[in-house]
């Protein structure tokens, strides 16, 4: 039994040994190659061969300083000026007689868009034509107290009583009549044609019809809306420009804008700026549309991009900055089959050249890559996968 139990323990003793030896040297090659690994990785340098250079066709050159401009991106709506939107309403209260507007319909100028009527339109030309009466009379009789006073025959409190009643009759018929011509009536056409009962309400523009809020037997007073009519054919752009990017904005500036159901863009011109900020700290940029097109509607929401002063900063052909995991790179010769790539943040990109912004202590003068960069970033990053 002694002889079986040692036997035993020779044998977890070897185990034991084995493990032992396994884990310590794991232990010690591991960081050996985690650090050639990190080493590997953190290397952004490359070394051609003179056949790898030819077959890649690199190119370099310098960083050049371009005018870049730095748009704003907004959005907005289209809408019409207040002279070419109008609401109609009736000047005098009365019932709807007659309309046949619904909402789409186009109206010319001085269209007839409902007739109404009421008794008080013609109690107010009966009014008229008693007045104009009494005027007349009123008139004769001061012509007559003047001749009898240029003879001494009456006295001046007459004439001054027949002065004072002529001119308050006058001053009544002329209101009167400033009243009919409210309605749409005329003062000549009344002594003409007699009184009428109905009168018309039309419209002072042309365009469309994009609100109707009566019908036939409807009564409305003079502060109710009957109709809303819009002229579309100077439709302008309403841009909501955020705080931080006003000191940008100029008169005269272009903005390239897209509708909500268009891939096209139409060009604007920056014509007022807002002085006053929203809740929203955004200010109302007027731009006028370059060509008008009639099928457009206001409230059309848009995208925009506003083209501002350009401004010189480095730059490089677009070829030239290639990304990766999120990070832009550039390849810097530094010698005649040594490249190194550097880690730069971009900008704009506009006409071909992009908006470079180079780290701290960067060789402006030193040439760049300017085609193969593409080439470049693949095999540095084809000999990170291998190591």
């Amino acid at each position: 039994m002694s002889h079986r139990k040692l036997l035993i323990f020779m044998n977890n003793l070897n185990r034991i040994l084995f493990i032992t030896i396994a884990v310590i040297t794991f232990s010690c090659s591991k960081p050996e190659q985690t650090k050639k690994a990190e080493l590997h990785t953190d290397a952004e340098s490359l070394h051609l061969t003179d056949e790898q250079l030819k077959t890649i066709g690199l190119q370099v050159g310098k960083i050049e300083s371009r005018k870049i401009s730095t748009p704003i991106r907004v959005n907005g709506m289209l809408d019409v000026p207040p002279q070419n939107m109008i609401s109609i309403a009736a000047p005098m209260g009365g019932f709807v007689k007659y309309t046949e507007l619904l909402q789409g319909m186009r109206v010319k100028q001085g269209q007839v868009v409902a007739t109404l009527e009421h008794q008080d339109y013609i109690q107010l030309q009966q009014d008229y034509l008693d007045s104009k009466t009494q005027l007349e009379f009123l008139e004769v009789e001061y012509k007559r107290q003047q001749e009898l006073a240029s003879e001494n025959v009456n006295a001046a409190k007459v004439l001054q009583q027949s002065r004072s009643n002529y001119f308050s009759a006058k001053a009544k018929e002329e209101g009167l009549r400033a009243r009919l011509k409210l309605i749409g009536l005329s003062a000549e056409g009344l002594q003409k044609d007699g009184i009428k009962s109905v009168i018309n309400i039309v419209t002072p523009i042309a365009g469309y019809v994009t609100e109707v809020n009566v019908n036939r037997g409807k009564y409305v007073n003079s502060a109710d809306v009957m109709f809303e009519i819009v002229d579309t054919e100077h439709l302008h752009a309403e841009a909501q420009v955020f705080e931080k990017d006003i000191m940008n904005l100029r008169i005269g500036q272009t903005m390239m804008l897209v509708l909500a159901n268009e891939t096209q863009p139409r060009e604007a011109t920056v014509y007022l700026i807002g002085k006053e900020i929203s809740s929203e700290r955004t200010v109302r940029v007027h731009c006028h549309l370059e060509k008008e097109d009639p099928t457009l509607i206001p409230g059309m929401y848009f995208n925009a991009v506003i083209e501002t002063e350009s401004t010189a900063v480095p730059a490089l052909p677009e070829a030239a900055v290639v990304s990766y995991d999120g990070v832009s790179y550039i390849f810097v010769q530094k010698s005649q089959n040594e490249f190194d790539g550097v880690e730069v943040k971009t900008g704009i990109s506009e006409s071909g050249y992009t908006h470079v912004i180079l780290p701290n202590g960067f060789d402006v003068n030193a040439a760049v890559v300017t085609q193969g960069a593409y080439s470049l970033l693949s095999m540095l990053k084809n000999s990170d996968g291998d190591h």
